[in-house]
């Protein structure tokens, strides 16, 4: 018998001895255990939020993606979703469960190894406040202290708190709150008991259970919850088969709703955080900054929207280039090695890289994610040239080519390409300067170049306003008479090469009146107007609106558009003649708060009419509006009366050899610049005028932008008097104290400046043109343009 009693009694001893050894280490740790002011006291790391003016958020920078909620926020499924899944017995035991870490023992034991813990949410908290994830008895045994320790300084739901807030859940998603914003773009008290069970399962694992890279094992682990749920009487059978029916259907929607949750405000959230990083350092990163912009989400929407529709049409009429790259896909091969082939081609919105599984002249099978689609018809229209065994081997599409697809709603899936063509997109409030929606490129993440703000670029045509407003100034009207016949500069004088300047469409249409030259762009009466009130005088001029005089010499060839212009500086200058003759800035940030949500910084905008300086005469302002409604009425840009309005006016830009093209138009209350070309300039192709290229994009922007706002006539100013035109077909309006007898004509030029028959020799040399060399190109993007830091609040 006592042959049976010694074991027992040596395990009991030893058992003793265990318990008196950890007691001892225990006694000797707890004095050395931290401080718990990072949970009494806690300041999580909150990201800097870019927002737009109406609250929708914009983006976020910084390691963490967090959003503090307190527990009373907290929806009761998703509590009662992460009780099951982690800590059942959480507001029962006193930070450690016994029952638990007994399981857990026995189960490793069994195993041979440590591959199964037991942590509370309370021991979770101190791990993740206090402690490395090192797997450990020693760890394990501080990890046990402290939960004790937390528990005697803070309440359950305090600890639950401080758990929903920081506890990693993958995406940079910190807290369940960052989290329903990461995976499903909804803020946490609008979940749903799937989404609260997926959620709930992620601390286990938040890359094995991640719904965006891995849906199949998420939807598996969701399903573990909802059962859990079940069995700790959470939810009832029949909740549960309801909600497991929906978390298929879920499952299978994650990937649309990470689309959704794109931001369409990606310029403008890095425009806004180098605001923030010059105001506030490094820190602004984790100080819970928010800044509130400027733009609305209706007109960034539209604006995106319009942008992309505009490069894509754009990208259509010059077709197919052939798939991206191609990999080796052998016969039997499964879903995970197509997978491997897609992992390096990223998204672009909603352009969406596939991998083609068959071709044909009539069918293209392509593989994305799990899915197989068939595309057919219609969605095979762009790339049909490709499909033929005559294409070119290494433009084809066929079996392991790599592939875009677009789902276009109703008319089913198609295969398109990235599109290499820019472009860029800004609209202004021309009574503040406050930026209404602003697209840089055609997708941030894959060209961060600001072509609103960084891109300087000839303006071609649609400076020509500026000319003509500069001679409204030096006597004329917008009936005055100018030739519009060939002009010659012969070489020698204009550098290297002689210059004869055209018309875009080769015509020449002799006396014309100024309004009617605008309308029609003719180059050559802007070039006889230019040179009748002189360079230098339009120099000086067109810096009233903003411009840089060192960007635009004093040469014939201004008349033209040769100088450089951003569309941020487009914007500012057209939006003189939309206010009625005031200078405002453009700005992008209307307010900052900080971590407490105190204002901090606050723009308080000079506005027309009322602060902001006077720059040209009322009437010059009115007198180029009603010139520019023309151009919209009957000249180059006839494209934008499909809007069915009255109030627009504006003028379209395209620049030689069609590098750039450009459409600058407003109303009374609102000014938007598009323009379209390569980011390296070249060739856009012929016929890719500023109104075939540019003025789509406004038109579809202004569409939306417009659609709520009636209809403005702006009253004529004081001291324009009427006056019949040169054409006797109209009257037209000029200063009154310019007043001519008869509708003036520009003066008499040397006669070899109008010759087309060869150099002249007996011109006075200052009345012969220069023409300069093309502004000079950065082979790399100049420094961000950083808009004005919004004027700190007064103490």
């Amino acid at each position: 018998m006592r042959w049976v009693l010694y074991p027992i009694a040596g395990l009991v001893a030893l058992a003793i001895l265990g318990m008196a050894t950890l007691a001892a280490m225990s006694i000797l740790a707890w004095p050395n255990l931290p401080s718990l002011e990072s949970l009494t006291d806690y300041r999580p790391r909150i990201p800097l939020r870019v927002y737009t003016s109406d609250g929708h958020l914009l983006g976020e920078f910084g390691e963490e993606r967090r959003t503090v909620v307190r527990i009373a926020d907290v929806p009761p499924t998703l509590k009662q979703a992460i009780l099951a899944a982690e800590d059942e017995r959480f507001y029962e035991h006193p930070g450690i469960d016994v029952l638990g870490i007994a399981r857990a023992a026995l189960s490793n034991i069994a195993s041979g190894g440590r591959g199964q813990g037991a942590s509370t949410i309370t021991m979770q908290v101190a791990r993740n406040f206090f402690l490395s994830r090192e797997k450990t008895y020693n760890r394990k045994l501080y990890e046990i202290l402290l939960a004790l320790k937390i528990e005697r300084s803070l309440s359950k739901d305090q600890i639950l708190e401080l758990y929903i807030n920081q506890i990693y859940l993958g995406q940079r998603a910190y807290g369940f709150s960052a989290a329903a914003r990461a995976y499903f773009n909804k803020p946490l008290a609008e979940i749903t008991l799937p989404e609260a069970a997926m959620l709930a399962g992620l601390p286990k694992a938040p890359s094995a259970y991640n719904p965006i890279v891995n849906p199949s094992r998420a939807a598996l682990r969701q399903q573990y919850v909802l059962r859990r749920m079940v069995e700790a009487g959470f939810i009832d059978e029949a909740t549960y088969h309801d909600a497991s029916e929906a978390a298929t259907v879920r499952a299978k929607a994650i990937e649309p709703l990470r689309r959704s949750s794109v931001s369409h405000g990606d310029y403008v959230a890095e425009m806004a955080r180098q605001i923030a990083v010059e105001q506030f350092g490094e820190e602004a990163y984790q100080l819970g900054i928010r800044i509130v912009t400027t733009v609305t989400q209706a007109d960034q929407d539209a604006a995106y929207a319009a942008l992309r529709r505009g490069v894509l049409d754009y990208d259509r009429r010059h077709g197919y280039r052939g798939p991206e790259t191609f990999v080796d896909l052998p016969a039997g091969i499964d879903e995970e090695r197509y997978d491997e082939a897609l992992a390096d081609t990223t998204d672009y919105d909603d352009l969406l890289a596939a991998l083609v599984l068959d071709a044909s002249a009539k069918s293209v099978k392509v593989y994305r994610h799990g899915t197989t689609l068939e595309i057919t018809d219609d969605g095979l229209r762009f790339v049909t040239p490709m499909l033929s065994d005559k294409a070119p081997q290494a433009r084809r599409i066929r079996r392991g080519a790599i592939v875009r697809i677009r789902d276009t709603g109703e008319k089913g899936w198609e295969i398109l390409q990235l599109p290499e063509v820019q472009s860029a997109l800004v609209s202004m409030d021309p009574h503040t300067g406050a930026i209404r929606a602003l697209v840089g490129g055609f997708d941030f993440n894959r060209n961060k170049f600001n072509h609103v703000t960084q891109a300087i670029r000839q303006p071609g045509s649609s400076f020509k306003p500026f000319i003509y407003s500069a001679s409204l100034e030096r006597g004329y009207g917008p009936g005055s008479l100018v030739e519009d016949e060939p002009l010659y500069f012969p070489a020698g004088v204009t550098g290297s090469q002689a210059w004869e300047p055209k018309n875009y469409d080769g015509k020449y249409d002799g006396l014309m009146t100024l309004r009617d030259a605008l309308a029609r762009s003719k180059n050559l009466v802007s070039i006889r107007v230019l040179q009748s009130i002189t360079p230098q005088y339009a120099q000086d001029y067109v810096s009233r609106f903003g411009f840089d005089p060192a960007r635009h010499p004093p040469y014939l060839t201004m008349a033209l558009g040769a100088g450089g212009v951003t569309p941020w500086e487009m914007a500012s200058a057209y939006g003189v003649f939309a206010n009625g003759g005031y200078r405002v800035e453009p700005y992008i940030v209307k307010e900052i708060y900080d971590g407490t949500g105190k204002l901090v910084a606050k723009m308080d905008p000079p506005v027309a009419g009322e602060s902001a300086p006077r720059v040209i005469d009322p009437r010059n302002a009115w007198l180029m509006d009603s010139m520019m409604q023309d151009v919209v009425r009957r000249g180059t840009a006839t494209r934008a009366r499909a809007l069915g309005r009255n109030d627009l006016a504006g003028k379209t830009g395209t620049t030689n050899d069609y590098l750039d093209g450009w459409f600058c138009g407003y109303n009374p209350d609102l000014v938007a610049i598009a323009w379209m070309g390569f980011s390296q300039p070249k060739n856009m192709g012929r016929g890719e005028t500023g109104g075939s290229s540019a003025l789509p994009i406004w038109v579809n922007y202004m569409k939306t932008a417009l659609a709520n706002s009636p209809e403005k006539t702006r009253e004529r100013p004081p001291g324009l008097v009427s006056v019949p035109t040169g054409d006797g077909l109209r009257e037209d309006f000029v200063y009154e104290e310019n007043k001519p007898a008869t509708p003036p004509v520009l003066p008499d030029l040397p006669a070899s400046l109008f010759s087309d028959h060869g150099p002249a020799t007996e011109a006075p040399e200052e009345a012969l043109p220069q023409v300069p060399a093309a502004p000079p190109r950065a082979t790399q993007p100049p420094a961000p343009v950083v808009d004005r830091v919004p004027t700190p609040v007064q103490r």
